[in-house]
């Protein structure tokens, strides 16, 4: 017996020991319900050099304003590692003629979702999740994280190429292993975060992004390509379809990138389908580094409206701008001073051309 007793005082505390030092390996993960509240302000003062307008009078003048452009209100946070939400608000200005609000600042929802996050499963499939409600679409997102220059005005495949930055619906994402891409899913109404769904139709749209040497040297570790697909209607046997191929770059002394996009659309099922496209390309370079001191912005934009007629809408955007220094946190300023302009070609046989624009402005932006 006491043979025996004196084993198991040995061997306890070894046993005891192995079992601590297993939960000790162990990391739980952290479920701390959190709540984070920021900002975004885009504000400028724009000169318009012309087209010149008629006052009341009958006096000819260049317009010029100031103007808060886009506020967005981000109210962010989770209820577990699991599940995550995020709220924002949209304060903009109501340019509908046929509203009491016209021309005042108003509030819409721009994005209002609930995240599950599926990282427990999906092992080196990170950022893993399905997100329902108001969200961003898959494309215009992911470009402008490389884009930057949102606050100048919205990119090329949203302002000439007919899609929107969010809508509602839900969503797949996943990051494929080893930081080779990512791929993103989802089915939304088509109409947009800003309008009503009208019909039973819907937008499939789908972004693959593969990054060829994510391990390779710092000179083709940024270039990522990628494809993305919206199957849309209008209504039942109308298509409203676009496709996009694009190539970012992102290098310690500038990022670039391309568009082309191709669309299609009929009015109604019975209407002839008219085909567009376009392309787009931009660089930035930064004197310094990324977001910290002067960087340049120049763009360039090229969209044909229908592809039997050939007249084409060409965007010069081209601009300095400062990023303040942010030693601490992730907050962000920036001022930009640019000139954009927006001519017409080839318009013989499609109509008049309409005028050209030309426009000088301070940008600003504030995020937070």
């Amino acid at each position: 017996m006491l043979p025996a007793l004196a084993l198991l005082t040995i061997l306890a505390p070894s046993t005891a020991l192995a079992q601590v030092t297993a939960a000790a390996g162990y990391t739980p993960p952290d479920d701390t319900q959190a709540i984070k509240v920021g900002a975004v302000v885009f504000y400028d003062y724009t000169y318009t050099k012309t087209p010149k307008t008629t006052d009341s009078a009958g006096n000819t003048f260049s317009p010029s304003v100031f103007n808060v452009a886009r506020t967005y209100l981000n109210v962010t946070g989770n209820i577990s590692h699991r599940v995550a939400f995020r709220i924002t608000p949209d304060i903009t200005r109501e340019s509908g003629t046929g509203s009491s609000l016209a021309g005042s600042l108003t509030v819409r929802l721009k994005y209002g979702y609930a995240q599950f996050n599926l990282d427990d499963w999906t092992g080196n499939w990170k950022q893993t999740y399905i997100r329902a409600g108001i969200q961003q679409t898959p494309f215009i997102d992911a470009q402008e994280g490389v884009y930057r220059y949102r606050f100048q005005g919205t990119v090329f495949v949203e302002r000439d190429g007919g899609l929107s930055s969010a809508d509602a619906g839900v969503t797949f994402h996943t990051n494929l292993p080893n930081n080779y891409g990512d791929f993103h899913i989802g089915l939304y109404n088509g109409e947009g975060y800003s309008k009503a769904e009208i019909n039973n139709q819907k937008s499939l749209q789908v972004r693959g992004t593969f990054r060829p040497m994510p391990g390779g040297g710092f000179a083709v570790k940024g270039l990522r390509l990628t494809g993305y697909y919206n199957k849309d209607h209008v209504a039942k046997n109308a298509d409203r379809n676009r496709a996009i191929g694009s190539v970012f770059y992102e290098y310690k002394r500038f990022n670039a990138g391309f568009d082309y996009i191709a669309r299609s659309d009929e009015a109604s099922a019975t209407a002839a389908k008219v085909n567009s496209d376009g392309w787009s390309v931009f660089v930035t370079p930064f004197f310094k580094e990324k977001g910290n001191g002067l960087e340049g912005l120049f763009r360039y934009d090229s969209f044909r409206a229908n592809k039997s007629l050939d007249a084409r809408q060409n965007r010069t955007i081209a601009g300095l701008a400062y990023w303040f220094p942010h030693p601490g946190g992730a907050a962000t300023a920036a001022i930009l001073l640019d000139f954009e302009q927006v001519d017409f070609k080839n318009f013989t046989g499609a109509g008049t051309a309409p005028a050209k624009q030309q426009r000088i402005a301070l940008h600003g932006l504030i995020n937070f």
